[in-house]
């Protein structure tokens, strides 16, 4: 366990009236709507086992003791080096009573090119939770029914 700067309480990227292109910028997203505070976090090391292959030699996480989310994952290359970082910027969705992200981002150190997931601030229906669902949901025949094309 250790004490540090994580993603939290972005609440400024879910605006409703800030547009993708200005949360999303070459390199990074834009760092005038997140926010970084410190927190506890559990570190949890994952490395390969003896003889395994994996595109990731090691990944570090760091998860937030208060919502049990992984905050931030250092991603490690074959030869140790530190190739990704991954960004999760939870926050409270009080509505709902739950913990969940503003955005996630995965940032490739050697390309430059970064990844962004989640952003709902230009969708009619954004996240929807409390949908209550039963096993028969999730057979074959019902995921293929609510497939959309």
């Amino acid at each position: 366990k250790k004490e540090m700067y994580i993603p939290y309480n972005s609440y400024k990227l879910t605006d409703r009236s800030l547009s993708y292109d200005q949360i999303i910028q070459a390199g990074h997203i834009n760092q005038d709507y997140t926010r970084y505070e410190l927190h506890r976090v559990w570190h949890v090391r994952a490395t390969l086992k003896e003889g395994a292959r994996h595109i990731y030699a090691q990944r570090d996480f760091y998860i937030d003791e208060d919502s049990w989310q992984a905050s931030v994952i250092d991603h490690y290359d074959g030869r140790g080096e530190l190739w990704r970082v991954a960004e999760a910027h939870n926050m409270q969705f009080y509505d709902q009573n739950v913990p969940w992200y503003a955005i996630e981002t995965l940032y490739d150190l050697l390309s430059g090119r970064y990844l962004a997931l989640g952003l709902t601030n230009e969708e009619e229906n954004p996240y929807e939770f409390g949908v209550e669902r039963r096993s028969r949901d999730y057979t074959p025949a019902a995921l293929r029914r609510a497939g959309t094309r």
